[in-house]
């Protein structure tokens, strides 16, 4: 990841500012009608970075992949702390426990979303969602066999699988470096009987994630929250301690959940910081939830 040339050539553009709204924005089906009261347990388990794994109705999803050993990696080229090697810790458990899944979603191809350490170990197929055709073809350069485009008429052994939209960066980042960071997606789980649970994805808080959590109305929140910055550049490109408080503020009920923490070198906040952030604010750690790497909730 380049953004130094980025930077350098959005300059020489002289201020255009061309924004990209990344993400498979799509209308959802309305959640303020339930699917029906959730009767059966969710599990969601933090692996490392914002690869984690979702248990829903029995079926594993394993959601972006970055699987390689600590330090395989050199750091983003023109982010923060880009002298740092990734990922930053090892997996908190074996590779082949990991791998346990029944399918995987990849919301975008980003290295540490989908490395190739992944792409070298995951059964080639094995049932693969991805966000939109451009990325399914690259993944099946890899040799996966059984890649599928994620739509909002989705459905995988009985559960409804709903892309949401997102934006990797505030309208000036996507400005300056929008072709790089490319387009995201979140992902909504649904099922009769079941808690509704959204994981939000590489974006930054903005309508298309309001819009998200007013229309599907999830019980389970899933952030990125580790605030990656760009050398040169305000903000993050994803979500931040600010953003647990805007989820928990919007979705009361919910449990909300930062995920995507110091596993990369350009993240910015810690644990700590969010949990330090969740005291402050008078929020409810059992409700607000930064787990550490392999830890796992049932709801």
């Amino acid at each position: 990841m380049n953004i130094s040339n980025v930077l350098r050539n959005a300059a020489a553009l002289g201020g255009i500012a061309t924004l990209i709204v990344c993400g498979t924005a799509n209308a959802a089906t309305p959640a303020k009608a339930k699917l029906s009261a959730a009767t059966h347990a969710v599990k969601v388990q933090q692996i490392r970075n914002a690869t984690i794994k979702v248990n829903y109705a029995g079926t594993t999803f394993l959601i972006d992949p970055m699987l390689a050993k600590k330090g395989t990696y050199p750091g983003f080229e023109g982010t923060y702390n880009s002298q740092l090697r990734n990922p930053l810790v090892e997996l908190p458990m074996p590779l082949a426990e990991v791998m346990k899944a029944d399918a995987i979603i990849v919301t975008h191809t980003h290295l540490d979303h989908w490395d190739d350490a992944a792409k070298q170990n995951l059964p080639k197929n094995l049932p693969l969602f991805a966000q939109n055709e451009a990325d399914a073809q690259s993944i099946r350069k890899d040799g996966f066999t059984n890649v599928r485009v994620l739509t909002k008429g989705t459905e995988f052994k009985g559960t409804r699988l709903s892309p949401t939209g997102g934006q990797h960066g505030d309208d000036k980042t996507m400005a300056v470096a929008g072709e790089l960071l490319g387009q995201v997606m979140g992902v909504v789980f649904q099922r009769p009987g079941h808690k509704t649970v959204y994981v939000a994805g590489d974006t930054v808080w903005n309508k298309q994630v309001e819009s998200a959590i007013q229309d599907y109305q999830p019980e389970v929140i899933i952030l990125n929250t580790g605030y990656a910055r760009i050398q040169g550049l305000d903000g993050s490109i994803i979500m931040g301690k600010e953003d647990l408080l805007r989820a928990s503020q919007l979705a009361p009920d919910a449990k909300v959940i930062g995920s995507h923490m110091e596993a990369v070198n350009h993240g910015m906040q810690t644990r700590k910081e969010l949990r330090d952030f969740i005291a402050e604010k008078g929020m409810d750690p059992k409700q607000v939830l930064v787990p550490a790497d392999g830890e796992s909730y049932s709801f």
